[in-house]
């Protein structure tokens, strides 16, 4: 049984640090420095190379994860504006983070003339041990739970953090721990593709890990009880992501038949 012990760390000269905050810096140091090294080892860029990319992967990652969650709660940002910035509060996205990351990575590419393609697929190996890691911040703001669970690793919620409909209940299933399990076999899988180089065209890989999380985030998506926003009678995590696979897909056949030479 899992129960997350507090949201904070500690307190510094009055300054509350919480764990997800350390957590989601350990997360983003471990991806970065693991992509790193990929790209030396591996892909022949620089040494430093994507450790001078992580300003640019955080910063719009953040701005992309907080605005595609203000957007799909738009009706409570337009009432409260001010809440926008008050990142604090809690309310990012995933998905935001690598929309807003590919931007920031583009940028980069463009202002160093690099090989953009290149730079996703190393990117794309640390990035889910960023998130098999980062997932950890959910058990300690106990959120991101799924339904009610009475299995050996259920995880127990405090009455303030249970949904309404689940006010009796105690245990859930800790679906942020499958997503962090799932996410580190994602890491193995492409670490191993990358280091046996089985993916020949540049940004291939950056594709396969989309289409594998996405995978992913479906069928964690499909436990959780908190969403909130529905597409198409789908949990929009949920439509997103098969809009992902299928985008994948479709660029997947399309640079089979193509030449890889646009830098």
């Amino acid at each position: 049984m899992f129960t997350s012990p507090s949201q904070i760390l500690c307190t510094i000269f009055g300054i509350k640090i919480y764990f997800y905050g350390v957590i989601m810096a350990l997360a983003i140091s471990i991806g970065v420095l693991v992509s790193d090294f990929v790209a030396y080892k591996f892909y022949d860029l620089k040494k430093e190379t994507i450790i001078d990319l992580a300003p640019y992967l955080i910063i719009f990652g953040i701005i992309g994860a907080r605005l595609y969650y203000c957007t799909l709660n738009y009706d409570f940002y337009l009432r409260f504006p001010t809440e926008i910035l008050a990142i604090r509060h809690g309310g990012i996205s995933i998905h935001g983070a690598i929309i807003g990351g590919i931007v920031g990575l583009l940028v980069f590419a463009k202002r160093r003339n690099l090989n953009y393609k290149k730079l996703l697929d190393v990117t794309a190996v640390g990035l889910p041990l960023a998130q098999a890691i980062g997932r950890w911040g959910n058990f300690f703001n106990s959120e991101a739970f799924g339904g009610p669970c009475n299995l050996p690793w259920k995880l127990y919620i405090a009455p303030q953090y249970r949904p309404i409909p689940f006010q009796e209940v105690q245990f859930f299933h800790p679906t942020f721990l499958y997503e962090s399990v799932l996410d580190f076999v994602l890491f193995i899988v492409l670490f191993y593709i990358a280091k046996k180089n089985c993916i020949k065209k540049d940004g291939n890989l950056a594709l396969v890990y989309l289409i594998l999380y996405s995978i992913i985030r479906i069928l964690v998506e499909s436990l959780r009880i908190d969403s909130v926003k529905y597409v198409l009678g789908l949990p929009v995590a949920i439509f997103v992501s098969i809009c992902i696979i299928v985008v994948s897909i479709i660029l997947l056949f399309i640079k089979k038949g193509g030449s890889d030479e646009i830098k």
